[in-house]
């Protein structure tokens, strides 16, 4: 069978897998203000000039790997930010919510080498929000949640890193970290 024809056989095909994912929002006991603060200091933006540099050469691998340590003091780059707070305060809403996508490419290669759809969950969405009383919350998705759906021991094992490098960072902000978390454990039903 040629590439183009199995390619054929696959049209129309849909894979539909169903797994349950556990979101955890852990209240902050700062202000929205010191916890968007902290959390972007501690999540740097990503070097866009560095990494629009190396773009236009032709990095090694271990280039990219030397790039990034310096981008990534916790673990994790801020990808995107989004503030959409304005838009509902015009409908008379007076919560506040910043949403981010923040992951490690570095990291996130360890899991595309065995599967590249997991980049549907990396990077990981977080956001930072109040509630009706005023509290700030940080929420995400439990990485291993996500990553353990694709049947494969070698991503699933780099999602449970994540849960513990997500652990430590919570811990460097001053924020509850949740048992989920800290658990660092591969289920024995992992393929």
């Amino acid at each position: 069978m040629t590439i183009r024809d199995h390619d054929h056989d696959l049209a129309g095909a849909v894979s539909t897998v169903r797994y349950e994912v556990h979101r955890l929002s852990i209240a902050t006991s700062l202000t929205y203000d010191e916890t968007v603060r902290r959390y972007e200091q501690a999540v740097p933006a990503l070097d866009e000039a560095r990494f629009t540099a190396l773009a236009a050469g032709r990095p090694t691998w271990d280039d990219i790997r030397i790039a990034t340590a310096p981008n990534a003091p916790h673990d994790f780059i801020r990808y995107w930010r989004g503030d959409f707070t304005w838009l509902f305060r015009a409908a008379g809403d007076e919560g506040r919510c910043v949403e981010y996508l923040m992951g490690n490419h570095v990291i996130a290669e360890r899991m595309f080498r065995h599967d590249p759809a997991v980049l549907l969950h990396a990077p990981l969405r977080t956001t930072i929000n109040t509630d009706a009383h005023g509290a700030t919350w940080f929420s995400v998705d439990q990485p291993s949640t996500h990553f353990r759906s694709y049947d494969n021991r070698a991503i699933t094992t780099v999602g449970i890193e994540l849960d513990l490098k997500l652990a430590t960072l919570l811990e460097h902000l001053g924020v509850a970290v949740p048992d989920a978390l800290a658990t660092g454990r591969v289920p024995a039903t992992t393929g």
